[in-house]
């Protein structure tokens, strides 16, 4: 996951007269934050930073006249807050866009979707196979990212407060599984995959046969989107613009299917003031 963070713009205290948009095409730079996470933002091992997110957004700022990205390291609860006091002023992080988060920052248009997944210890010694599994045995505990979505999907099926336990990053999650604090850890499917690779976890497997969860009668699917601050209009609309076309060109399939994205996973028919209504 990682923010994308210009320096100076009309929101900001340098009381500049330019926009986001403006300030940034000047001065040719944008400076990136992000919290890592497989595949969307992370450090390759050449400590370059890269990801389905980042990608992304690198393609789409140069087209908007915006060559160059200057990361920084931040948590994905701090993604949001950052926004809102200045730090960033645009983030980007593989973030879900929710009627929640929609009350605090402006989301640009979905760039993938994607579904959840679980991992168990081997043999799935508690017979997971869904969040309701989980809801109906007080006994289990999930680990979960602290500001995750999946926070509220284990809570909107039943899953209670004291079976969470929540902790800072992905590598945490696969590791409370590993040492038993946990028996089960949930995220995207990609991400997953990902951290278990990384993690060279041969005692935890993923759960093939678990069903996708099911709130308020629909199965869920997760929309990630870039955000702007509310009001930030210009470089979210020049954003959403340039998006749009590589989405018809191919060119957005083309990027993030180097993360293990397919056409699947390319948002087709769903706009953000869709998913922002209550």
């Amino acid at each position: 996951m990682f923010v994308l963070i210009m320096s100076g713009c009309s929101f900001t205290a340098n009381n500049s007269d330019q926009s986001t948009l403006e300030k940034a095409r000047a001065e040719g730079k944008i400076v990136v934050g992000f919290s890592g996470e497989v595949p969307y933002a992370y450090l390759d091992e050449n400590g370059n930073l890269t990801g389905e997110s980042v990608e992304v957004a690198r393609a789409i700022f140069k087209r908007l006249g915006i060559e160059e990205m200057e990361g920084k390291l931040v948590k994905f609860d701090s993604l949001i807050p950052g926004l809102q006091n200045g730090s960033f002023d645009v983030i980007t992080a593989g973030m879900y866009i929710t009627p929640d988060r929609c009350l605090s920052v402006d989301f640009a248009e979905p760039d993938y979707t994607i579904g959840e997944s679980l991992a168990v210890q081997k043999g799935n010694p508690k017979n997971i196979h869904s969040y309701e599994d989980i809801a109906n045995n007080e006994d289990i505990k999930v680990a979960v990212m602290n500001g995750a979505i999946e926070i509220e999907y284990l809570k909107a099926v039943g899953v209670k407060d004291s079976q969470m336990e929540t902790v800072q990053d992905i590598p945490s999650s696969i590791a409370a599984v590993e040492n038993g604090r946990a028996d089960v850890t949930t995220m995207t499917g990609p991400t997953l995959e990902n951290a278990l690779k990384t993690a060279d976890a041969d005692k935890i497997e993923v759960v093939e046969d678990f069903e996708q969860p099911v709130i308020d009668g629909e199965s869920i699917r997760g929309y990630g989107a870039a955000a702007f601050r509310i009001g930030d209009d210009e470089i979210r609309e020049a954003y959403n613009e340039e998006l749009q076309k590589m989405k018809e060109s191919g060119e957005l399939l083309e990027i993030i299917s180097e993360f293990g994205f397919t056409e699947n996973e390319i948002p087709h028919g769903v706009t953000t003031a869709e998913l922002c209504e209550e």
